[in-house]
């Protein structure tokens, strides 16, 4: 039990201080914003933008991922494509990634849009990271882990607890302490 707890423990080293620090960070927002907005305009060639013949004979309304790498390669745009819309009149097209956004709003009649990109600080990446907000399957699955690891160790460290006779009523007077404090803050002072 001492061996599992010691290498899970240093194992989830580095991704318990992650989410240590990035929980300060999330809770205090307000220290750390800061927003860079970058405008974009341009012009998407006409026929991506006119109905035409897909591969299984029914009819595309845009040329999609013409488009999205046109925005990509001449705007810079990048993160995850994360909504394309079409209507008769306009193509909105949005990207997203930790810390960042991306939209484009294109005039399907004149091929020409305007666009933005919504940049923020380094904080706001390794806050959305902690959420696991617009940052892909990998990263979940590395959520996951990281929660399980941290049960892991959790859990073997109150066995070993069990196993020290002086340490055990101290360490579990001071386990129940900090659960009473927890159930009551949340308890009597969250809304």
């Amino acid at each position: 039990m001492r061996w599992l707890h010691i290498y899970l423990s240093m194992l989830g080293l580095a991704v318990t201080l992650f989410f240590a620090v990035t929980g300060l960070t999330l809770n205090h927002p307000q220290w750390f914003h800061t927003e860079r907005r970058i405008e974009a305009e341009g012009t998407i060639e006409g026929r991506w933008l006119t109905p035409r013949p897909g591969a299984d004979g029914a009819t595309d309304d845009v040329a999609r991922l013409e488009i999205v790498e046109h925005l990509r390669a001449s705007q810079g745009f990048r993160g995850a494509l994360a909504d394309f819309r079409v209507d008769d009149r306009e193509c909105s097209v949005t990207f997203k990634g930790p810390g960042y956004s991306a939209d484009a709003f294109i005039d399907r009649e004149t091929g020409r849009y305007t666009g933005s990109q919504t940049i923020h600080g380094l904080v706001a990446v390794l806050n959305d990271l902690h959420k696991g907000r617009d940052t892909g399957p990998a990263w979940s699955w590395l959520i996951d882990v990281s929660a399980v690891v941290l049960v892991v160790i959790s859990l073997t460290g109150l066995i070993l607890l069990f196993y020290l006779k002086l340490r055990r009523r101290p360490g579990l007077v001071v386990a129940l302490v900090g659960l009473i404090l927890s159930v009551a803050v949340a308890y009597l002072w969250v809304p």
